[in-house]
């Protein structure tokens, strides 16, 4: 069976890590503070999952999630993901990552510069526009007609596919972005940005988007600059 390794824990972490359990996937997760303080999470997920650091969790994945702060990018470990697929799901908030030059002048994109970082990993973008707790809800089996889409960006085609069989197993469809640097698309305060999957001001009741409202969500978002 694959297994996930988690680089991060938080809250888009831990969802993920939950989806792929109930999906038959083994996860190993790993955060910046120690695989022990890991271990409520570890129980309350089961057998399949285990913590480890986050050198470990990388070695033993088989696909890939780096979910941390966009600041703590130069912790990520580099050697054990090479030539690994990496899920990408970071966002830039100045606020919290301290100001990044290149990203606020938009000549490029936070994913490229995780997959600069991972330079010999194939990185594909993927849950950083969705909220944890939609995330959670919205999973749907194949064929289901209330069934979500969820944006993927990559400059390699065998990584997205290889993304876009893991949300089919977790109950998602994909969208192909394009490439990396379309990743912009769903950066926060875009069109197509959390508020994709909620009807209005109603984030307790999040709605599905399908192919259709994520193709116009995206074609919809603008650049900062043109805000």
């Amino acid at each position: 069976m694959t297994t996930i390794g988690l680089i991060g824990a938080g809250n888009i972490g831990s969802t993920v890590a939950r989806l792929a359990v109930d999906a038959g996937y083994d996860v190993v997760l790993s955060n910046s503070r120690g695989p022990e303080t890991l271990a409520d999470l570890v129980a309350d997920l089961g057998p399949r999952a285990r913590a480890a650091t986050r050198e470990e969790a990388a070695a033993a994945a088989d696909l890939a999630v780096v979910t941390v702060p966009l600041k703590a990018i130069d912790d990520l470990p580099v050697a054990p993901l090479a030539g690994k697929v990496v899920m990408d799901t970071i966002n830039y908030y100045p606020e919290r990552d301290g100001h990044v030059a290149a990203l606020d002048d938009e000549s490029t994109t936070t994913s490229e510069l995780v997959q600069e970082r991972l330079a010999d990993s194939r990185v594909v973008k993927t849950f950083n526009n969705i909220f944890f707790a939609h995330l959670a809800s919205l999973a749907r089996p194949a064929g289901a007609e209330d069934r979500t889409t969820l944006v993927i960006a990559g400059d390699d085609d065998a990584a997205k596919q290889e993304v876009t069989a893991f949300l089919d197993a977790i109950g998602y469809d994909a969208y192909d972005n394009g490439p990396l640097a379309e990743g912009w698309r769903t950066q926060r305060d875009t069109a197509a940005y959390a508020a994709m999957y909620v009807d209005g001001d109603d984030w307790d009741h999040p709605v599905a988007a399908d192919a259709d409202r994520v193709r116009d969500r995206l074609a919809a978002a603008k650049r900062y600059r043109d805000m």
